[in-house]
């Protein structure tokens, strides 16, 4: 079973349908024994990294994080999910991340023709050694919606990059743990092969 992390932060229900079009069961859920039962966890997440670590600390959520991530339990983080993952985001202020991964979370600084939030389908390049890109070329288009973007201390996590007038993360990758900026959920085909190998991992 895989398990939708629930904190009121994300489109919960979107992430669960695209799994269940791939033929894979997939709860919605708060609650811990839910998440530690499960084969696989994903957490999801559109909005304000600030309110997304408070609600997940309010639930208890920040130490099982921690030890489903440490026992190898195969983990996918999707969007403010990627962000969540480092020590800092420096959105609105400065907030203290999960600190699974060392790295910031920064807000774009582009020139005036670039808009902020970047939206939309974007090419990814990398796939090569990404088990959950199987089948996924590199070149392919995903969908994108984001202010923010990581910048890992350690580049060898970066699994896939996209480009924004620069290059950005737009996947990490550490044994166990994927995370994604771009929403496979939105991303139709492509997206839902990237769900279907992750739920197979």
């Amino acid at each position: 079973m895989i398990a939708i992390i629930d904190y009121q932060m994300g489109n919960l229900r979107s992430v669960q349908k695209a799994f269940e079009r791939v033929g894979h069961e997939a709860t919605i859920t708060s609650d811990p024994r839910d998440i530690e039962r499960a084969d696989k966890v994903v957490l999801p997440g559109v909005g304000a990294f600030r309110d997304a670590a408070e609600e997940l600390k309010r639930r208890g959520m920040w130490p099982l994080l921690h030890s489903i991530i440490d026992a190898g339990k195969p983990f996918l983080g999707i969007c403010l999910g990627l962000q969540l993952l480092f020590d800092v985001s420096y959105e609105d202020g400065e907030h203290e991340g999960l600190g699974v991964l060392s790295g910031k979370v920064v807000r774009f600084d582009l020139p005036n023709d670039f808009k902020v939030p970047h939206m939309g389908w974007n090419q990814i390049k990398g796939v090569s050694h990404t088990p959950i890109m199987e089948g996924i070329d590199d070149g392919t288009h995903f969908y994108f919606v984001h202010s923010y973007y990581v910048v890992p201390d350690d580049p060898s996590v970066i699994s896939l990059e996209s480009t924004y007038h620069r290059p950005f993360c737009a996947m990490v990758w550490r044994n166990n743990l994927f995370a994604t900026q771009f929403h496979p959920e939105k991303s139709q085909k492509q997206g839902l092969q990237l769900l279907q190998n992750f739920a197979a991992t």
